[in-house]
């Protein structure tokens, strides 16, 4: 009986060495993960747990007028940019020798750096010396308006900042989704004589909206992280009127008021953690 019993029982595993240095080639990401993210959120949570921090938070006008300032942001600049995004696909597709040349230039805005982009912008857009108002000043004689100046210009500007800088990837993306088409049920369409919005509708659109509402999603959980067209362009001014939730954190570290940040930060996820939420559901389909 107890010979059957051990022969019954699985033999240990020993580790192979390819096992070995797998697993040994882990450590210093886990590390790296654990001290850079896993660290900062748990002390970020500990430094905001005090619940006077959400009262204050909550207390100051310019938190809520950044909470709008997000919902603008991502209204506008998410759809609009995504609709620009499915249009301009119909036409990169088109098979003709110079829209290569095209979509080269088309993708340069998101290929280069951010920081310097934004801040080339922000010079262009200077009341007293930026190219814009120079070239207004040079054909009609009148001085041009101080754009950052005003919180409305200022937060379309930055909406349109994040649209030209992030507009090529999303653009290219669905170029692919186009491009897996089948060619033979667009040309049995034509045949049928179906016109180009029939085709659109009801071979295009049905092919490709699965991945157009993830990447909507997606594009939205980025564009809440949007730091840099809001922050490197505006300031979050004039007087803290275009700040975000992205940007709202780092206006009160510059207060010294390290609670408020980190509560910011934690008011954010409720609008981050749905979203995430439906976009693996969505995936796992």
């Amino acid at each position: 009986m107890t010979a059957q019993t051990l022969s019954l029982t699985p033999p240990h595993k020993r580790l192979t060495p390819w096992d070995f240095w797998g697993r040994v080639m882990v450590v210093p990401y886990l590390l790296v993960f654990v001290v850079f993210v896993v660290y900062p959120v748990f002390y970020g949570l500990w430094l905001a747990r005090h619940p006077q921090s959400y009262v204050d938070l909550f207390n100051d006008p310019i938190f809520f007028r950044s909470c709008i300032n997000t919902l603008v942001f991502l209204v506008i600049g998410i759809n609009l940019k995504m609709v620009v995004a499915l249009v301009l696909s119909g036409f990169f597709v088109t098979q003709r020798w110079w829209i290569k040349i095209v979509a080269a230039l088309f993708i340069l805005p998101w290929a280069v750096p951010s920081i310097p982009t934004i801040l080339s912008v922000r010079f262009m857009l200077n009341p007293e010396w930026g190219i814009i108002n120079s070239a207004i000043f040079r054909w009609t004689g009148i001085d041009g308006p101080n754009w950052l100046n005003d919180p409305t210009l200022a937060l379309m500007f930055a909406i349109l900042m994040h649209i030209w800088k992030s507009l090529p990837f999303w653009t290219l993306i669905l170029v692919s989704a186009r491009l897996a088409i089948p060619s033979e049920q667009y040309e049995a369409a034509s045949v049928d004589g179906a016109t180009n919005w029939q085709k659109f509708k009801f071979i295009t659109w049905p092919s490709m909206r699965s991945l157009y509402l993830t990447s909507t999603i997606l594009s939205m959980i980025w564009t809440l992280g949007d730091f840099n067209s809001v922050y490197l362009l505006t300031g979050g001014g004039p007087a803290d009127l275009t700040h975000v939730l992205a940007t709202l954190g780092i206006r009160y570290l510059r207060l010294d008021q390290v609670d408020l940040a980190m509560a910011s930060i934690v008011v954010a996820l409720p609008f981050v953690l749905p979203l995430v939420y439906f976009m693996m559901k969505r995936l796992s389909k």
